[in-house]
C-alpha cells in the first residue's frame, strides 16, 4: 500500500531518477524552513511533498515515520542547496541522541562528497578550505563519540574510484588508525585528518588523461604523477590556512620506509608519524577501490600484499591498522 501523506501538489511527474537525490529523513532539522522542495518516490516518479520556504515539522517527520519512509529527495538543481544546509547544521546532527549512529555516519559521508568536489575544482578557494576543515573536525568528533563510529563510517565508504571518494575514504582511515594508534587529541586528529582529506589536492595539476590511462605510463607521465605531493604543498600554503602539520601527509604520504617513495626518498625516521598513517590509509584504499586500470581486490589481499611489500610501510602501524580494519590472523600474512 501506498503512504497516505499529505502533499502540497498531487502531481506526480515522470521523471528520470538521476535528476534527484535521495536524502536522509534524520538530516532534516525539526522546525527548519527548508530552501529546497523535498519529493516523495513512487515507482520511478516522484511526488512533490513539502514545498520550498516551508518548514519541516515534527507532524511532518512523524506521518513520514508512520508509512515506513525514511527516505526523500531533491532535485539535483537544489544539491547545492542541501549541501550548505548540512553544513550549516551537520554538529546539531552529530550530537542528536535520536538519530542512529549509522545514519548519521551515511549523512557525514554524503555531505562530505559533495564538498570535496567543490575544493578539488577550486583548491586555492580559502572558502573551501574552511570547509574542509570543519568536515574533518565533525568527523574527528564524531569517531571519538563511540567504539563502533568509524566502522559505520567505513560501512558508508565507495569502492568505485573517484578523487574525491579516495579522499574522504584516506580521511576517515587515518583519523582511524591514529586513534588506534594511540592520538586521542581532537587538535592532532584534526590535523591529520585535514592533511589525509588534501593529501591529492596536488592531482588537481595532473591531466585526466594521465591520472585515469589505462595502461602503463611512460617515464614522464609518471614524472608529472611524482610532482603531485609537492604541487599539492605549494597550493595549500598559498592559502595560509592549515597547519604545518597538516603538510606533512600531503608531502609524505608517497614517502616509504625503505626509501624507495617520492618525492624525496626519505626513509623510517625521516618521514613524520602522520606520514607514514596517510601512506597506509592511502595505498589501502586505492587497492581496495575499483580503477580504470586496475580491479579492486579485498582487504585481506590488499592487507597481505603490503606486508610483503618489502619494508615499504612501518610494521607497527600495519600491524595496528589490520586489527583496526578486522579480526585477521597476522600470523597467516
Amino acid at each position: 500500500m501506498e503512504p497516505n501523506i499529505n502533499m502540497t501538489t498531487n502531481t506526480a511527474p515522470k521523471v528520470e531518477t538521476g535528476r534527484y537525490q535521495a536524502i536522509y529523513l534524520d538530516s532534516l532539522r525539526i522546525d527548519s524552513i527548508l530552501d529546497f522542495d523535498l519529493f516523495i518516490r513512487k515507482a520511478n516518479n516522484f511526488v512533490l511533498y513539502r514545498g520550498t520556504n516551508l518548514p519541516f515539522t515534527e507532524k511532518n517527520r512523524k506521518g513520514l515515520i508512520e508509512n515506513n519512509v525514511d527516505k526523500l529527495y531533491i532535485s539535483s538543481e537544489n544539491q547545492q542547496k542541501y549541501q550548505q544546509y548540512i553544513e550549516k547544521n551537520i554538529h546539531q546532527i552529530i550530537n542528536d541522541h535520536t538519530i542512529p549512529e549509522k545514519t548519521k555516519a551515511g549523512i557525514i559521508y554524503d555531505s562530505a562528497k559533495l564538498m570535496v568536489k567543490d575544493i578539488l575544482d577550486n583548491p586555492t578557494l580559502k572558502e573551501n578550505i574552511k570547509r574542509s576543515q570543519e568536515m574533518v573536525e565533525n568527523t574527528v568528533s564524531f569517531i571519538l563519540k563511540g567504539t563502533n563510529t568509524f566502522h559505520y563510517l567505513v560501512q558508508m565508504m565507495s569502492f568505485d574510484y573517484h578523487t574525491y571518494t579516495h579522499s574522504i575514504n584516506v580521511c576517515t582511515l587515518a583519523v582511524g588508525l591514529a586513534r588506534f594508534s594511540g592520538i586521542n587529541d581532537q587538535l592532532e586528529l584534526d590535523k591529520i585528518g585535514t592533511g589525509a582529506l588534501l593529501h591529492d589536492v596536488g592531482k588537481t595539476k595532473v591531466s585526466e588523461a594521465i591520472l585515469n590511462k589505462p595502461g602503463p605510463l611512460t617515464p614522464m607521465e609518471m614524472g608529472f604523477i611524482k610532482k603531485h605531493p609537492k604541487w599539492g604543498y605549494e597550493i595549500l600554503k598559498k592559502t595560509d590556512l592549515i597547519s604545518e602539520d597538516s603538510y606533512y601527509p600531503i608531502l609524505q604520504h608517497h614517502e616509504r620506509e625503505n626509501g624507495t617513495g617520492y618525492p624525496y626518498g626519505l626513509m623510517a625516521d625521516e618521514i613524520h608519524p602522520f606520514g607514514k598513517i596517510v601512506a597506509i590509509a592511502d595505498v589501502f584504499d586505492a587497492m581496495t577501490t575499483e580503477r580504470v586500470y586496475r580491479q579492486a581486490v579485498n582487504s585481506f589481499p590488499a592487507l597481505k600484499e603490503m606486508y610483503l611489500d618489502m619494508g615499504a610501510f612501518n610494521r607497527t602501524l600495519l600491524e595496528q591498522f589490520t586489527k583496526l580494519m578486522g579480526p585477521i590472523d597476522l600470523g597467516k600474512i
